[in-house]
This record gives structure tokens, sequence and C-alpha cells, in this order.
């Protein structure tokens, strides 16, 4: 674990990503002191209505992303469908419409890498629900940059490859349910 202040929180899910999320985004604090960045498959024919729906339910700000939308604490920024999410440095995110990675835009490795690069250890990566294993990969870059890598419990997931192959891939990581994963943000964001 990263003794440096998490500057960024990056999520990634799948199947089952809107209960996971329900569970985590509406814990979140309206004081939250950094930006969450998520990316969440969803076919690229398809209007998303995530931001919609969390804005409803959640104390922070929600929107769907932009390009060179500037990241703001305390703000969830979910990547549009048909896109990949990138995080830049200054510390702005950008639109990709490059090719799929494991059959996903967006693709979940891409936002985990990008934002390993740009914040290195002060970066928090969490790999939720999901049937594929997009995420294993820049969950370890996270990792490998001294960021704080965490997996939602395969146990509890709705789909657990998502997760399982997190694991491989991270063996270092924290493996823990959602409730677990909510409550470690307002610990350790919040500290």
């Amino acid at each position: 674990m990263s003794d440096v202040s998490p500057q960024a929180v990056v999520i990634g899910a799948s199947a089952g990503a809107l209960e996971a999320l329900t569970i985590i985004l509406p814990a979140v604090p309206a004081d939250f002191p950094v930006p969450l960045i998520l990316v969440v498959h969803i076919p690229g024919d398809k209007r998303s209505v995530l931001a919609e729906l969390f804005r409803a339910k959640c104390q922070i700000r929600v929107l769907e992303v932009e390009d060179k939308e500037p990241l703001v604490a305390g703000t969830a920024y979910f990547a549009p469908p048909n896109y990949h999410l990138l995080v830049e440095t200054p510390k702005t995110l950008s639109l990709s419409s490059d090719d799929p990675v494991m059959f996903s835009r967006p693709s979940i490795d891409v936002l985990f890498e990008t934002a390993a690069d740009a914040f290195g250890s002060a970066l928090v990566g969490i790999v939720l629900t999901g049937a594929n294993h997009d995420g294993a990969r820049g969950l370890r870059a996270i990792s490998d940059a001294g960021g704080q890598a965490i997996v939602q419990d395969p146990a509890t997931a709705f789909a657990a490859a998502m997760p399982e192959g997190a694991i491989a891939r991270c063996p270092g990581a924290q493996v823990m349910p959602l409730d677990a994963i909510a409550a470690y943000l307002q610990k350790v964001v919040c500290a």
C-alpha cells in the first residue's frame, strides 16, 4: 500500500456494474477530496444513462465525460459509450476512438494505464464485477507504479471473471466485498 495520499480513484466494471456501483458511489461523501473516474462496459450503439442514474443517488457531482474535461475533486466521471477514456497530464481527461481493447471501448485497461502514468503512487484502482479480463493489465500497471490496487471479492461479484483475472495478474491487490470497498474509500481517501 502506498504512503502517498491518493489524488484520484479509477474504477472499472462490466456485467453487474449497476448493482455494484449502487453500493459504492452513494456512500461517497459530498466533500470527497479527489475525482473518481469510471469505465463501465456499455454497448457502443447504446446511450448511457449511468451519469443520470447516479446523479440522483449520489452526494458528489456526477458527469459523463466530454473531451478535454478537467478533473475536479468530489466528482465522478463516467466514460461515454464507444470512446476510450484517458487521463492526460496535467490532470485532464480525453476521449479516443482507437480500436477496442479486449472487445471493449471504453476499455478499463486504457483508463487504468493512463491514470497510472499520470498519478503514479497517488492512485487507487478498483476492479469490480465483470465477465472478461479487462482491467487486469491496468490494475497491474497501477500496482507497479506504487498505487493501491483493490479488487471486489469474486465470491460477491455478479460475474467473477474480471475480479479473478485482476487477482491473477495483480496478486498483491486487496480483495474485499463492496461494502468494505465503500468504507475503504471513506477511510483511506478521506483521511
